[in-house]
Parts: structure tokens; C-alpha cells; sequence
């Protein structure tokens, strides 16, 4: 299943720092459409996409099923704020989210719950990137 990039995710994806081998953290991912494009640009690396939502993940693995067995991609259901790296699991060189309530100030008061298991699951000089920059824009992690 291919389905077209939107510009604002075309343009979001464009703006990631992404180079072979990354391991990237996805939040929110809704159907996967923007994780599938991070795949194809990745190398050798590897993008786990999340959401909260378990008709997303299922709709996200049934369009991506080319992704996943390439093993560049992955995904799991799990809100960001209860997100926790899987034993073994390398930590990840940047994070996105675009749209999510969690980090876009809809949701105060899971926010800082969320920033802190972003920062948990990321290299020591990690990133985290949301959208509400031109295109994206860093936020600082505690």
C-alpha cells in the first residue's frame, strides 16, 4: 500500500535529521505514513513508530508490511507517557511527533510525564522534534 505523502508530512520528514543507521522514535503515529517514508531514507537503521490508538497500530502494520520485513520498521502500541525501551532495545538518536496532544499543549498535565520518557529513551544527545517550527522545531528535554 503507497499512499502519498501530505506536503506537512513531506515537509516534516524533509526537516529530520536523518542519516544511515539512525534509530528513530516515532510518537503518535497514526495509519504509518510518515514512518514508512523515515524507513525508506534510514539505511540500515531502524524507526519505531508508537501510538495510543490499537486501530491505528493495525491499520499502520497492515499498510507497511514491505517496511517491517525489511526490519527497518516497527511498531507498538503505547502512549507516550507509559513508553519504556524493551529489554535490549538500543536507545533511539531522535524522536518526532506531529499532532500529538501529549507535546503540542493539549494535555498538560501528561506532558511532563511524557517529556521525561522521551528523554529516557533517547542517546545522551538526543532529540526530540514536534511540529509548530518551519517545519519542526527542537523541543529541550529535562
Amino acid at each position: 500500500m503507497t499512499t502519498k505523502l501530505s506536503k506537512r508530512l513531506t515537509e516534516a520528514v524533509d526537516a529530520l535529521p536523518l542519516f544511515n543507521g539512525i534509530r528513530v522514535l516515532e510518537i503518535g503515529c497514526g495509519p504509518g505514513a510518515a514512518a514508512r517514508e523515515v524507513s525508506k531514507r534510514i539505511g540500515s537503521g531502524h524507526i519505531l513508530a508508537i501510538d495510543r490508538s490499537a486501530k491505528a497500530i493495525q491499520q499502520a502494520i497492515a499498510g507497511s508490511q514491505n517496511e517491517i520485513t525489511s526490519k527497518r520498521l516497527s511498531f507498538r502500541q503505547v502512549a507516550i507517557e507509559d513508553f519504556v525501551l524493551a529489554n535490549g532495545e538500543e536507545p533511539f538518536h531522535i524522536a518526532f511527533a506531529i499532532r500529538v496532544g501529549a507535546l503540542d499543549g493539549r494535555h498538560p498535565e501528561i506532558e511532563a510525564r511524557a517529556l521525561s520518557k522521551i528523554a529516557k529513551a533517547l542517546t545522551k544527545n538526543g532529540k526530540l522534534y514536534i511540529d509548530g517550527g518551519t517545519p519542526l522545531k527542537e523541543v529541550t528535554l529535562p
